[in-house]
C-alpha cells in the first residue's frame, strides 16, 4: 500500500508539473497566423562534390581524384514566408554561400599527388514547403523540403577544375522554432543534393594545356552541401 501511495504521489507530481508546463505563458502567441512575414538567416555550410573518375589515360598518365574533407564556409540570406494553413508554409530563402572545395589528384602508377582548390560563391534560391508540428509552449519543431536553383558567382576559367555556373537540386532538413519575446530564433539543418553534372569539359580557353589531364580524369561531378543556419523571424 505504501508503495502504491508513493507511485500515485509521484504520478501526481509529474502530472502537476506537466500541467504547469502546458499552462506556461507563450511568447508571440499569434506569430504563426501572419499570412506573410520576412526574416534573415546566417550560418555555416560545407560544400562537397560526388566525383566519378573516368580512368582515362592522358599522355601516359592516369589520375584519380577525391575531395578528402569538408571545407567550412559562411552563409547569409533572407527569408520570405507565406502562410498556407496551421501546419504548412511556403518559403523562399535567397542565400549566398561563400566557400571552396579541395581536390586531391593521384597518379595511378607513380603515386604523384596534385592538390587544387576551387572557390565557389553560390547564389541560391530555395523554394521549400515547411511542415510544422504542434506548438509546445515556446518550441515548435518542423520538417522542411523543396527544390533550389543556384548560380556560381566565383568561377575562374584558369582553374585546373572548372565547374559550371548553374545548378539545380533537392533539399530537405529539420529545425525548431523557438519563440522569444520579440522574435523567433530557428536553428535549422539542411541537406542539399545537386541533380546536374557540374563538370565543365569544354576547356578551350584554358591557358595551361597541361592541366587538361585533371579535367580528363573526371567524367562527372554533382554537388552536395550541408547547411546549418540560425533563422531570425
Amino acid at each position: 500500500m505504501k508503495r502504491l501511495l508513493f507511485v500515485l504521489c509521484t504520478l501526481c507530481v509529474i502530472a502537476t508539473g506537466a500541467m504547469a508546463q502546458k499552462e506556461k505563458v507563450k511568447n508571440q502567441p499569434y506569430a504563426d497566423l501572419k499570412w506573410f512575414h520576412l526574416g534573415f538567416h546566417v550560418g555555416l555550410h560545407a560544400q562537397d562534390l560526388l566525383l566519378t573518375n573516368s580512368g582515362v589515360t592522358t599522355n601516359g598518365e592516369t589520375w584519380f581524384a577525391e575531395i578528402p574533407s569538408y571545407s567550412p564556409g559562411f552563409s547569409v540570406g533572407v527569408i520570405g514566408d507565406l502562410y498556407l494553413n496551421p501546419y504548412f508554409n511556403l518559403r523562399l530563402t535567397p542565400t549566398i554561400h561563400f566557400g571552396d572545395k579541395k581536390f586531391i589528384f593521384r597518379e595511378q602508377s607513380t603515386g604523384e599527388e596534385f592538390t587544387t582548390n576551387t572557390r565557389s560563391t553560390y547564389l541560391s534560391f530555395p523554394l521549400d514547403i515547411k511542415y510544422t508540428a504542434l506548438r509546445l509552449n515556446n518550441y515548435r519543431p518542423y520538417l522542411i523540403g523543396g527544390i533550389y536553383g543556384s548560380f556560381d558567382l566565383g568561377r575562374k576559367k584558369d582553374n585546373p577544375i572548372l565547374l559550371k555556373g548553374t545548378d539545380f537540386g533537392l533539399e530537405f532538413g529539420i529545425g525548431c522554432d523557438i519563440y522569444l519575446p520579440f522574435f523567433k530564433l530557428c536553428p535549422e539543418l539542411k541537406f542539399c543534393f545537386g541533380l546536374l553534372d557540374l563538370l565543365e569539359k569544354d576547356r578551350a580557353s584554358l591557358n595551361d594545356r597541361d592541366l587538361i589531364k585533371y579535367t580528363d580524369a573526371l567524367s562527372k561531378a554533382t554537388s552536395r552541401m550541408v547547411v546549418l543556419t540560425f533563422n531570425f523571424e
